[in-house]
């Protein structure tokens, strides 16, 4: 019927396009005035005072100072109010949950982490999930219920069709068929789930190295070897949700591993992954090889690899940067990526010397040439990507003033 609210092209709709215009320019500019929005959006000064007297209205914007340094008077600034809706995200590992909580404008406003050590979770893994939480949400000052939504990284994926956590044996307490009822029942906001890789590849599309590019692969080696695709702008996670789960990949120079979800693991995590580090910097006689987590000592070998300049570190960084390279020709040669980014301590360490080699190396292995970066978001990019994620969704349904 014409005049229903949500027709394209009615009043209400126009309107409602040009309050989310508005208000992504205030997200990406921080405060302005009336007429530097006007400016902006192409909306009178008329029109552009009534959008924002609706947004102040409706609680989605504060006026917020003055203008100075100017002729003439100092005009009034607006900007997103911060307390409008709140999203939350988490990063698990076996070792531990890391949650934050972060304002409308992106800006983390608490977090928190709890460890998790042992085989067996002490906790139930509900219980986790809500203790870390409640943790961000008690440093914000907030109350569980501000939480407007909530995005949840786990290494592996969550079978879209079962329901179950698939690629992920390692990480105790998250296999219940259940459990996803469970915390869905313990929990007042909607729940999403993703891969920790993906949410990695968000966090750079939306703040680091791939912003602007619609077709990428990011490769991440840390505690495992993984890789996220971008196709088209989205996130490709495949039929089960292992798309990108590269560590199963045979690759040459390792033995064909079967029953890899068994043995949980594959060529590719064998030939290139933070564990084959040390044994590689062993064999070709590096000496002084740190102890502790294996993902550690990788990251702290590269990183010393890559200020070297010949012998055995060098040898290290050339021999890591071909094992690397003899993966990723297999997904580009399917792919055809526009970029790919490496991401994780075991890549970002090596900076680029390590970037260079791989590129190089890669460019002799396979006939597309995509071009290769290293990720720019370093502090806890998984948590970064939960953010992210959970912050889109939320300025969607929270920023739509048509409803």
């Amino acid at each position: 019927m014409a005049g229903t609210a949500g027709t394209p092209g009615t009043p209400s709709v126009l309107r409602a396009m040009n309050d989310r215009a508005a208000l992504d320019l205030l997200l990406q500019h921080g405060p302005l005035s009336r007429t530097r929005i006007g400016k902006l959006t192409g909306l009178s000064k008329p029109t552009a005072s009534q959008l924002l007297a609706r947004l102040e209205a409706s609680g989605l914007v504060l006026a917020t100072g003055t203008s100075e340094g100017r002729p003439g008077p100092n005009a009034q600034l607006y900007e997103v109010n911060p307390a409008a809706a709140y999203a939350a995200g988490l990063d698990v590992t076996p070792e531990r949950v890391r949650a934050a909580v972060a304002d409308i404008t992106g800006r983390t406003v608490g977090s928190y982490e709890l460890p998790t050590p042992g085989r067996r979770p002490v906790q139930p893994v509900v219980q986790q999930v809500t203790a870390a939480l409640d943790g961000a949400v008690k440093a914000a000052g907030l109350a569980r219920d501000d939480v407007h939504r909530l995005v949840i990284g786990t290494p592996g994926a969550f079978d879209p069709n079962t329901g179950r956590l698939r690629y992920a044996s390692h990480l105790p307490g998250w296999h219940s068929p259940t459990l996803l009822d469970e915390l869905a029942a313990a929990l007042p906001m909607p729940v999403e789930y993703e891969n920790d890789v993906n949410l990695v590849a968000v966090a750079e599309q939306r703040l680091g190295a791939a912003r602007g590019h619609g077709d990428f692969v990011l490769l991440w080696n840390e505690g495992g070897l993984g890789a996220a695709l971008v196709l088209g702008g989205r996130l490709h996670r495949g039929w089960t949700g292992g798309a990108g789960e590269v560590g199963f990949l045979p690759v040459p120079g390792t033995p064909l591993v079967r029953q890899v979800s068994k043995a949980g693991s594959g060529g590719y995590q064998e030939l290139a992954g933070s564990q084959a580090i040390p044994k590689l910097a062993r064999d070709l006689g590096v000496e002084d090889i740190p102890s502790g987590p294996y993902a550690e000592v990788a990251a702290a070998l590269v990183a010393r690899a890559a200020e070297a300049g010949d012998g055995p570190h060098r040898r290290l960084l050339e021999a890591y940067a071909t094992h690397l390279a003899t993966g990723l020709a297999s997904l580009v040669s399917v792919l055809d990526p526009e970029l790919v980014v490496l991401s994780g301590a075991s890549l970002t360490c090596g900076g680029e010397p390590l970037r260079a080699l791989v590129q190089a190396e890669l460019e002799e292995l396979a006939a597309p040439r995509p071009r290769l970066v290293v990720g720019d978001v370093r502090e806890h990019p998984v948590l970064r990507g939960a953010l992210e994620s959970a912050l889109a969704a939320t300025r969607d349904e929270v920023f739509d003033t048509s409803r």
